[in-house]
């Protein structure tokens, strides 16, 4: 199998989608919001395709191969510890030498605020679905000692 290109038509439907922060003929970016509830959907067993139609996606565009890839990268970014951020931007390889304006400095804060916020969030949710199965476990443990 090739590389599948979008059509200009495609690549312009998949931009509406509100989980998508951008879309070349060649490929998606997803949101970092998608990509949290992609992680928890599938943390509760939902398979990927459905994961992608649930969020408006139209499965035969996106193609299962890239289905399967960002399942892969989002497990992989959900064990890192900068979760699902996108490393790209701050790993260029260059440190920047460019000097922010407070107006940049402060709008930077926000961001990284934001994230924090996020990650703090999953990790609640990540916590709370532990703590549901553990419960879960225990009542059925203890039905079958009962037996």
């Amino acid at each position: 199998m090739g590389v599948h290109y979008f059509s200009d038509k495609q690549a312009e439907e998949l931009r509406k989608n509100p989980y998508v922060d951008k879309v070349s003929n060649k490929a998606i970016t997803y949101s970092d919001v998608f990509k949290q509830h992609f992680k928890n959907e599938l943390d509760l067993g939902k398979f990927p395709t459905q994961i992608f139609r649930e969020a408006g996606f139209d499965t035969k565009v996106v193609g299962q191969e890239r289905i399967k890839s960002f399942s892969h990268r989002v497990r992989k970014m959900a064990e890192r510890e900068a979760g699902f951020t996108d490393l790209r931007a701050h790993h260029s390889g260059r440190v920047s030498t460019k000097e922010r304006t407070p107006d940049e400095e402060i709008a930077y804060l926000k961001h990284q605020v934001t994230i924090q916020k996020q990650q703090i969030e999953a990790l609640k949710k990540m916590n709370f679905i532990d703590r549901k199965a553990a419960k879960a476990l225990h009542k059925k443990n203890i039905n079958l000692s009962k037996h």
